[in-house]
């Protein structure tokens, strides 16, 4: 009986382990969502780019932070699928010869979260500056919640960032 219970923990066991794989698609598909941050990039570079001359520097300005913002998402995104792919599926397998980035295999999850979060705040920055050059055009109740939400952000990337220092204290 002992070792039937045995045989089922094992099976058990190296079910779920494999289940990781189930991940890997997911992340594949990240690669796509890519695809869209990179043709919406170049579609919001081709409508800027004929009207540089005669658009004012604020207009400009809002222009290029769209930008910004955009790829700051795209390298979230990737940040995310490598790291998450290594962290829980399975190590990439690089060749000796072909250019690897520096900082694959090194984020372990509470870095990757932290990560996220600082992202997040980078990207939340990003709209309110442009919320704030079209500050006339916006409605007081709906720029306090534009702060509140940003705030929120900020506050909860510092908390998960004093946990993550909690939990894994330096030596």
């Amino acid at each position: 009986m002992t070792q039937l219970l045995q045989m089922i923990e094992f099976a058990l066991e190296r079910g779920m382990y494999a289940s990781r794989w189930l991940l890997a698609p997911v992340y594949l598909g990240m690669s796509l969502t890519l695809l869209a941050i990179a043709i919406k990039f170049f579609q919001e570079l081709w409508h800027l780019l004929p009207h540089i001359l005669e658009i004012s520097d604020a207009n400009l300005v809002l222009g290029l932070l769209s930008l910004v913002d955009l790829t700051l998402v795209g390298s979230l995104i990737v940040m995310v699928m490598f790291s998450g792919y290594e962290n829980f599926v399975s190590q990439l397998d690089i060749e000796e010869d072909t250019e690897k980035l520096s900082w694959l295999g090194t984020h372990d999850y509470n870095s990757l979260k932290m990560k996220v979060a600082t992202s997040i705040v980078a990207i939340s920055s990003i709209h309110l500056l442009k919320v704030f050059m079209n500050v006339e055009n916006i409605q007081n109740d709906k720029l306090f919640w534009f702060v509140v939400i940003h705030m929120t952000f900020v506050l909860s990337a510092l908390l998960m960032g004093y946990l993550g220092k909690l939990e894994h204290p330096p030596h």
